[in-house]
């Protein structure tokens, strides 16, 4: 968006003209049909394909994509295409509860550093700065090393490891609306903290923070993928994308389809989430 398209969309004016056609970008609409596929294959993977995730086809072991199996099969004979639509209710599950769990957690305790502000946030802020001086991959590991592999833990990892990022912009975004002449108009005309909290603090600080959830969505994919593919995610023969990633490594030589179509899938996702987020981000501004 330009500052004259920016100036007027802050006074309540329409764009028009051929800077509101450029405003419809072929890449947010590929990126909500992206989300949107993914949603249904997590919700109703049966409306796309027919056959089993874990059971084998005799004699369909490592088959090259075509018609009958169009992404291949496995060295199982599992089709490749069915053990990815089912594999996104195990990832996108994960990553929603992953991104839940961050938002909540770290939105509550930016709010309230940001909020209260004075020994309180600077007791908070110390531990947020604690957890970002840990990579989230270690602190991730750690967590499931302790309470153990599997699906639930690994989405409760990497959901403690996001709730820093989420307390820093939330208390940054609380900071600044807190100071800003209309929250200090409503303590002037006698509102309580709580209620100016309510009322004009909280709607006005986490636009911000909801773009970066949608933003944050993509990383857990990642990150659930990556601990997947190390061994500590979903154990097989469950599908899940990175543990389809995982169990094809072996075979790039002979069957480079199993390594790379889940990858793909994971990589457009993960795109799609991002662009998604800069464009609520765009919004927020």
């Amino acid at each position: 968006m330009s500052l004259v398209d920016y100036a007027a969309a802050r006074r309540g004016e329409r764009v028009s003209g051929p800077r509101a056609r450029l405003s419809l970008q072929p890449g947010l609409w590929l990126a909500w049909g992206v989300i949107t596929l993914a949603l249904l294959a997590a919700l109703a993977p049966g409306l796309l394909t027919h056959f089993s995730p874990t059971t084998g086809i005799a004699g369909a072991q490592r088959l090259p994509p075509q018609a009958t199996y169009w992404l291949g099969t496995d060295q199982l004979g599992r089709d490749l295409f069915t053990r990815i639509v089912y594999g996104a209710s195990q990832s996108l599950a994960a990553a929603f509860a992953a991104v839940a769990m961050g938002f909540v957690g770290g939105t509550t305790l930016g709010v309230i550093a940001g909020a209260v502000g004075r020994r309180t946030e600077s007791v908070l802020m110390r531990l947020v700065d604690v957890l970002l001086s840990i990579p989230s991959l270690l602190l991730s590991l750690s967590i499931l090393i302790l309470l153990g592999f599997g699906t639930v833990h690994a989405a409760l990892a990497v959901g403690i490891a996001s709730v820093a990022s989420f307390a820093r912009l939330a208390r940054g975004e609380v900071v600044r609306v807190r100071r800003s002449e209309y929250v200090e108009a409503a303590y002037g005309s006698g509102g309580s903290f709580w209620r100016v909290l309510w009322r004009h603090i909280l709607p006005n600080s986490l636009t911000a923070v909801v773009a970066f959830a949608a933003l944050q969505f993509g990383q857990a994919i990642l990150a659930l993928s990556t601990l997947s593919f190390l061994g500590y995610g979903t154990p097989p023969p469950t599908p899940e994308w990175g543990l389809l990633i995982a169990e094809g490594r072996n075979y790039l030589a002979t069957a480079w389809w199993l390594t790379l179509f889940p990858g793909i899938v994971v990589v457009a996702v993960v795109l799609a989430a991002n662009r998604i987020s800069q464009q609520l981000a765009g919004g927020a501004k």
